[in-house]
């Protein structure tokens, strides 16, 4: 794996640790700003919209710009809405900040993934996708635990002063380290746009909904399951979230090693293995060791499907791909939101605290459905549904060597 995925991981866990860091800190910056908790929640739902509409948006406005240049306007971006946040003088100005830094997320990520596969050879690009979305996978395992007891003891400026630095970083390995990739000649913003009259690039979007919001349906609404259901005390909560980090760890990696191999077979197995687990959770929820196992399975599960998807887009799209991956990451955002809302409509209709394990378990089914109506697709069409080594179409072996 080339050297320039470090640097490309380096920026990802900056943006992984400012994505999550805040949902530890929202009783220390409510309490300086003098606003509720509920209040506070804004910084936490202005990020999801900004990387909702921020990954179309910064990916059509990058069009016509190199992807090394683009990603490092992206990541200066990301430096300037976390140092934002870290000197906001009031609340608003802080939300704003937190806007700002989520701009770069969903197009870095999609534009990230299309330079990390066009570094390798054809057969590897799932792994070299995988390989920098373990920069956000890590954050989730020591950066937002390190990052939570940095605002904990010397304050959530400090923290987020700290990310900044991250950021900066990750712009310098950019500029050192990845090589000049001219954007593709003769694609245009029309051509990015087309890929969406796709129907498996709209199915593997909703797979990616569906599928990652069946894992945040039951980790949104983990610490009231874990300390009223499993009986866990309350500072147990960071310790548990770490554990599903590290499943988060291993699944992308495993699954980014797979995904080269059986694209299509990785989905069914993961989506399948995860219906499973999130429905028994339900059962294991009552059980301390059970629960911690349980949540291991379901950071593995989730983020097995993450380098697949994120491939099948990239296939999919791959006369223009570039939109297609952004896009995909506001897709996974989408799901979040989504399975949130729907785990909170099921605890307040007063099924208890379980129950968003149930819309989880629902939800990755439904992926798993559009799994093999996908496949089913392509081969009515006559097309295979993996890609493996020496099989890829002219296009294909285009968009691997520019």
């Amino acid at each position: 794996m080339p050297l320039a995925l470090l640097a490309l991981a380096i920026g990802a866990f900056g943006i992984g640790t400012t994505e999550f860091v805040i949902m530890g800190l929202l009783p220390e910056v409510a309490g300086d700003y003098g606003v509720s908790i509920p209040t506070a929640g804004f910084l936490v739902t202005g990020y999801a919209l900004g990387v909702m509409f921020g990954a179309p948006l910064m990916t059509v406005l990058g069009t016509r710009v190199p992807r090394k240049r683009m990603l490092m306007l992206l990541m200066g971006l990301f430096v300037v809405g976390n140092l934002l946040s870290a000197l906001a003088p009031s609340f608003w100005v802080m939300v704003t900040g937190r806007v700002v830094a989520s701009l770069a997320h969903g197009a870095f990520f999609g534009i990230g993934s299309v330079v990390a596969a066009d570094l390798v050879a054809p057969d590897k690009k799932a792994g070299a996708i995988a390989m920098m979305f373990t920069g956000l996978t890590v954050a989730n395992v020591v950066g937002v635990p390190l990052g939570t007891l940095v605002g904990q003891s010397v304050g959530w400026r400090v923290t987020f002063g700290l990310v900044a630095a991250l950021g900066v970083i990750g712009l310098a390995g950019i500029a050192k380290l990845v090589p000049d990739l001219p954007k593709p000649e003769g694609v245009r913003l029309r051509h990015e746009l087309a890929a969406f009259q796709n129907v498996q690039v709209l199915l593997a979007m909703a797979m990616t909904v569906l599928g990652f919001g069946g894992v945040f349906a039951a980790i949104t609404y983990i610490a009231p399951m874990m300390t009223h259901v499993a009986g866990f005390a309350d500072t147990s909560v960071t310790w548990l979230l770490v554990l599903f980090g590290l499943g988060m760890v291993g699944g992308n990696l495993v699954g980014g090693q797979l995904a080269d191999r059986a694209t299509m077979p990785l989905l069914y197995v993961s989506l399948s293995a995860l219906a499973v687990v999130l429905a028994l959770f339900t059962l294991t929820a009552h059980n301390e060791i059970t629960a911690a196992v349980t949540i291991v399975l379901i950071g593995a599960l989730g983020f097995a499907t993450v380098p697949p998807l994120q491939k099948r887009v990239l296939d999919q799209a791959h006369g223009a791909p570039t939109l297609a991956s952004a896009v995909n990451i506001g897709a996974f955002n989408l799901g979040n939101a989504l399975s949130a809302w729907l785990g909170g409509l099921v605890i307040a209709a007063g099924f208890g605290y379980t129950a968003p394990n149930w819309v989880g378990a629902v939800l990755a089914a439904a992926a798993l459905v559009l799994a093999f109506l996908s496949a089913a697709l392509e081969r009515r069409d006559g097309a295979p549904s993996t890609i493996v080594t020496g099989s890829l179409s002219t296009g294909q072996r285009t968009t691997a060597v520019h």
